[in-house]
């Protein structure tokens, strides 16, 4: 290919075609939410202050200068609430409080006074759809019996056949086998079934109960008062079910239509159901409240967690009068081949510009297998839920150098992105935890089946030298899941301050991405570098024009001679960029 040599970013020679743009740009002073970088902090593996192999607030808040240091905007934290602990947290005991692992509620107040101090909103997770089985309501439920008030807050419901022992319907669980449960009565005689979409001892709520709705208007209150910015929403799309409850045949998935086995998933009669608008409308009412001046500075926000089948079904959550975020699972999904991840961008653009909201990007959390590892799979292969010693195992480097490149493309997109912790380390996934250590309930409701999610949710490495590698003061080093030997070569203090570490592209992408407002930028493609690369123009009104090349193809490509290279997601080979690497341009004459 000949080397191209624009004038300006927008200046492209006519071997080079720019094709109709899919998003303009918008204001520089649009609300902070619509282009914010936010970190999920894991809080049981991010970093422990007292030694006791669990990550916890305090130890966060000791963290917090690393956060500011990297250059986000907001941090989201998963659940620190009361809990058993049966799924990580998400089976909540009581929503006002805090478990003893993590802290107490002055060191949540602490943490917030001190993230704001360094600029640094904070979003906390909030667990709607179902609580813990010891949460108190669902205690007195049991107590209570068939009929009463206290049973009318969940699901239960008489079962199927001539003496009740066949489930009410055949729902299975996300986790794994039947999404029913039979209760012993008081009297000792078998009686109802409860709902659970997920564990066993995560009891479904019923939301057409008035006590729930108030419940958790209250519950957002509580937290709001506290100084929350706003609430990542677990199941969002959950809540509630078709009430005549009827049989559906469909696996029950967390995953978007690319996944294999998800082109009908979540279309289900417990999915997705209208009337759950209503619900976050009367949520985001709440919000607005706590910012009566509408000053775009202090909108407190809501993000769904939303696993649904199109773009168009996901965005009814984000319509202006409900939630102002909706993660980006499809983009999250989508092989890593040009075409793909194009068509995902455009239909992204296209269906959050309908409903006037900002796309919201995303490639790695706490429930699917980190992105550095899976993109080291077979290109097309479905996303697994783990990966095992005996699984297929990831090509490592050639996982990291895609992972790297598709940030980089990522964090050039107009909108808000996502980060989870240990992602700008590059931790690949922990594919040799043995099975003794699992926690994740869908490993043992699938008797195996299904490895889980631990493998994402390994502590994080900060000090190669240190016992845990920094992760806590606990002297023989342990942790609550066991670290990979590999995490000591990534950790935080081997990439601090060494050029071309995964660290330090991070907190250079998200520098130029501020400083360039690529968040509010326009988008326009360019055509021409061929079919594997994917090229298009970031740009804000009256600002620099950012070129961003992602190359996919086995071929190297040229780059334009009078481009300045801002950031480049590997090395450049010969002044050419190779396959699985995108780079920022700018032009000289406009720096």
């Amino acid at each position: 290919m000949s080397r191209l040599q624009p004038t300006r970013a927008f200046d492209i020679p006519s071997s080079v075609v720019t094709s109709v743009s899919p998003h303009a740009p918008q204001s520089h002073e649009a609300p902070w939410w619509r282009h914010a970088v936010l970190y999920q902090v894991y809080p049981r593996s991010f970093a422990d202050s007292d030694g006791d192999g669990v990550g916890d607030l305090p130890g966060l808040t000791a963290r917090l200068p690393y956060l500011a240091d990297l250059g986000v905007d907001a941090l989201w934290i998963s659940p620190f609430y009361v809990s058993p602990m049966i799924d990580a947290g998400y089976d909540v005991a009581d929503y006002r409080d805090v478990d003893p692992l993590f802290g107490t509620l002055a060191d949540v107040d602490v943490l917030i006074e001190a993230a704001h101090g360094h600029g640094l909103r904070v979003l906390i997770d909030l667990v709607p759809n179902h609580t813990s089985g010891e949460h108190t309501w669902f205690r007195a439920a049991l107590a209570s019996g068939p009929g009463s008030p206290e049973r009318e807050r969940y699901l239960f419901r008489e079962g199927r056949g001539e003496q009740g022992n066949e489930p009410p319907n055949n729902w299975k669980s996300v986790f794994g086998g039947s999404a029913w449960t039979r209760v012993t009565e008081a009297d000792g005689t078998l009686g109802q079934w409860y709902l659970h979409l997920f564990d066993s001892l995560q009891p479904d709520l019923n939301w057409r109960n008035p006590q729930v709705v108030d419940e958790f208007h209250d519950v957002l209150r509580f937290w709001l008062d506290r100084g929350v910015d706003g609430f990542r929403v677990d199941v969002a799309h959950a809540l509630l079910k078709d009430e005549a409850m009827p049989d559906w045949q469909e696996k029950a998935v967390m995953a978007a239509s690319h996944s294999e086995g998800a082109e009908h998933a979540n279309l289900g009669p417990m999915w997705d159901q209208d009337g759950v608008h209503e619900i976050y409308r009367a949520w985001r009412s709440i919000l607005d409240s706590y910012n009566p001046q509408g000053d775009p500075a202090l909108d407190r926000i809501l993000c769904a967690e939303a696993w649904l089948p199109s773009q168009q079904r996901t965005m009814r959550y984000v319509r202006p009068d409900e939630m102002h975020q909706a993660f980006n699972f499809h983009f999250l999904e989508t092989s890593w081949r040009a075409k793909d991840v194009r068509t995902v961008i455009d239909d992204s653009l296209e269906a959050a510009d309908a409903v006037g909201a900002p796309t919201t990007w995303v490639l790695s959390n706490h429930d699917v297998v980190r992105h550095a590892s899976r993109l080291g799979l077979r290109v097309g292969a479905s996303r697994p839920n783990g990966i095992g010693a005996r699984s297929v195992q990831p090509n490592a480097v050639l996982g990291l150098r895609r992972a790297r490149a598709a940030t980089a493309l990522m964090l050039a997109l107009p909108g808000s992105a996502y980060l989870y912790n240990g992602e700008e380390l590059g931790l690949p996934e922990h594919t040799a935890l043995p099975d003794r250590v699992r926690q994740d309930p869908a490993f043992f409701r699938t008797k195996g089946k299904e490895i889980g999610r631990d493998g994402c949710r390994v502590p994080l490495p900060w000090e190669a030298g240190a016992p845990s590698y920094g992760f806590g003061p606990s002297p023989d080093g342990a942790t609550w899941l066991p670290q990979p030997l590999v995490y000591g070569s990534l950790a935080a203090d081997r990439q601090e301050g060494v050029t071309g570490s995964t660290l330090e592209i991070y907190r250079s992408m998200l520098r130029l991405r501020r400083v360039h407002d690529l968040g509010v930028g326009g988008l326009r493609w360019i055509d021409g570098y061929g079919a594997q690369v994917l090229a298009f123009v970031n740009a804000r009104k009256d600002g620099i024009p950012i070129t961003v090349l992602t190359n996919l193809g086995d071929a190297a490509v040229a780059l334009p001679e009078s481009a300045e290279v801002l950031v480049c997601s590997g090395r450049l080979e010969d002044g050419l960029l190779p396959q699985d690497t995108t780079v920022w341009l700018a032009q000289r004459d406009r720096m």
